[in-house]
């Protein structure tokens, strides 16, 4: 059993040299080739005078280079801290302050008061066979720092070790029965960890990634799936629904292909599963659940299991998932009886970085405990209906955001819409609906609550309504609530 994710892609430079492991827009790599590479830019790190449990910064390229230059740090020991691309000065500088970095590895030019170097300088050419003795990383060791986007309040790092990093990825290895010939398609940004769990997946398997910026040059997305022969594709609900609105009928051409489909980083819509069946009636389709701090921990095969709106599905591998009363004491939960969800499990974070109190503040008996509210049926079935700070109190009924939002969609006047709880001081609290309309002129609120009256109760119904320009986004994809907080309180 590997012990790290490095540890993998060496094994199978030796057992399938040729074989493909990193596919990107400009260049495509063999295992072989990457293992290479991974030994040339460890020796570099060496040459810079780099350490065991030293942290080098490196932005996000979204390619090959970003992802060898990760199994290099892997492979010295040295803590790997992704970081997104262009990411503003002031991100780039509390990230040094808070892991004291020595090294930052970046695409875009940044004043930082650190020792810098432009990835395309690293050694990519180099053709000198420099493999040499060496150990591999233990579980327990530290591989990386995660630093959230900070969706709830300020941005944490998130410590991960190499144990956990393999136990996420045969979260998805198994979740999705991966196959041995795996071609998988990942756009979604590799500096978070939905998409960098997918690579560690797929390197865990042997298989073989391609790297796309995204998924909004829809023709170039299918020219790649086309050409590499993608048999499974990794998406966020955000890239679910540029990909329905611009796709014209491509999906026809290639959906015998594609083996599964997964998705991750917040829950999909009913609508968007539907698109999905239809579009792909002969694939597996996933929905993953889980957070950078307990990654992949359930997963549900909404292809089967039709008909769950707001289900996560059953823990994955190596998870065990509980309900808790608020005082984290599991309890025997409902529909009427919701809880909160707690995971257990070897792919659970080390903790918080530097921060033990934090830490403490959701850890405790190998549990993480999370703000999600949610409850289990009688089949073992997982249901989450919103965050704990999401959730809206009124008058004591417990109202999920993303039940309103998922209704407020299906009317032809909405592009895009976010609901959030304002305070009211007779009801508690009252649903906000921050809509993105097609025509402003046009658009009518009261044929909206004409029409939504065919799908929500009264009592769940948006108390008021306002229109804005664009939601705001989270670079996963997830709604960035918090911005609109302000507004609906």
């Amino acid at each position: 059993m590997f012990k790290s994710i490095v540890e993998a892609a060496a094994e199978y430079a030796k057992k399938k040299p040729t074989s493909l492991c990193m596919i990107d827009e400009r260049e495509h790599y063999t295992y072989a080739e990457v293992w290479h590479l991974v030994n040339t830019i460890a020796k570099k790190y060496r040459e810079l005078g780099l350490k065991k449990k030293d942290c080098v910064m490196v932005e996000c390229t979204q390619n090959a280079h970003f992802l060898i230059c990760n199994l290099a740090c892997e492979l010295q020991g040295i803590i790997f801290v992704p970081v997104e691309h262009k990411a503003s000065g002031e991100r780039i500088k509390a990230i040094l302050e808070d892991t004291k970095a020595k090294l930052f590895i970046c695409d875009t030019k940044y004043d930082v008061p650190m020792k810098t170097i432009k990835i395309q300088s690293l050694p990519w050419q180099e053709e000198e066979a420099v493999e040499t003795l060496y150990l591999f990383p233990e579980s327990e060791d530290t591989a990386e720092i995660l630093y959230t986007t900070g969706t709830t309040g300020v941005s944490k790092g998130i410590e991960i070790t190499n144990g956990n990093n393999i136990a996420l990825a045969e979260n998805v290895q198994y979740g999705t029965e991966m196959k041995e010939n795996n071609v998988e398609l990942i756009p979604l940004p590799l500096s978070h960890s939905h998409g960098l769990r997918c690579f560690y997946a797929n390197l865990l398997n042997g298989s073989t990634v391609v790297l796309t910026e995204g998924v909004s040059k829809v023709k170039h997305t299918f020219d790649m799936i086309e050409k590499y022969k993608v048999t499974a594709i990794d998406l966020s609900p955000s890239a679910v629904s540029v990909l329905m609105k611009l796709s014209k009928g491509k999906f026809r051409d290639i959906n015998r292909q594609i083996d599964y489909i997964q998705i991750g980083t917040a829950l999909l819509s009913e609508d968007l599963k539907e698109f999905l069946i239809t579009t792909f009636p002969t694939s597996r389709l996933y929905n993953f659940y889980g957070s950078t701090e307990s990654g992949r921990s359930s997963v549900l095969d909404f292809s089967k299991e039709r008909g769950r709106a707001g289900c996560i599905g059953k823990p994955t591998k190596n998870a065990k998932l509980i309900v808790t009363d608020e005082n984290r004491n599991p309890i025997n939960s409902s529909k009427k009886n919701i809880g909160l969800l707690a995971s257990c499990g070897p792919m659970n974070m080390k903790g918080y970085w530097m921060q033990p109190a934090l830490t403490k503040s959701i850890m405790r008996d190998g549990y993480v405990y999370t703000n999600d509210m949610g409850y289990m049926d009688e089949e073992g079935f997982l249901y989450v209906l919103g965050r704990r700070d999401d959730i809206i109190n009124y008058k004591g009924i417990k109202i999920s955001p993303e039940e309103i939002e998922e209704s407020v969609k299906k009317y032809e006047q909405i592009v895009d819409c976010a609901c959030v709880p304002k305070k009211d001081n007779m009801c508690g609290q009252i649903p906000k609906l921050f809509i993105v309309v097609r025509d402003r002129e046009k658009f009518q609120e009261k044929d909206m609550f004409q029409f939504l009256k065919q799908c929500i109760d009264e009592n769940k119904m948006p108390k008021e309504v306002e229109i804005i320009d664009e939601i705001p986004y989270t670079h996963n994809g997830k709604i960035h609530r918090i911005k609109l907080l302000d507004d609906g309180q």
